[in-house]
């Protein structure tokens, strides 16, 4: 399955899964880890240890430091 990943601010990927993939799992080719972004499909944000069912996700990168 090919998935559509929109990085808010840095762009667009597109990131090939298998069919019991996660969340978790379309981050990888990303290099972003699981506690630096939220994903959210149809606005609300999704478990990470779900199986992706649809083609587009956005991936909001969270703001750290002090």
């Amino acid at each position: 399955m090919r998935v559509t990943v929109d990085v808010v601010g840095e762009g667009t990927h597109e990131v090939e899964l298998g069919e019991d993939d996660t969340y978790v799992d379309l981050l990888e080719p990303l290099e972003y880890g699981r506690h630096e972004v939220s994903i959210v499909v149809d606005g609300q944000p999704v478990p990470e240890d779900q199986p992706v069912e649809v083609d587009h996700v956005r991936v909001l990168r969270l703001v750290q430091g002090g």
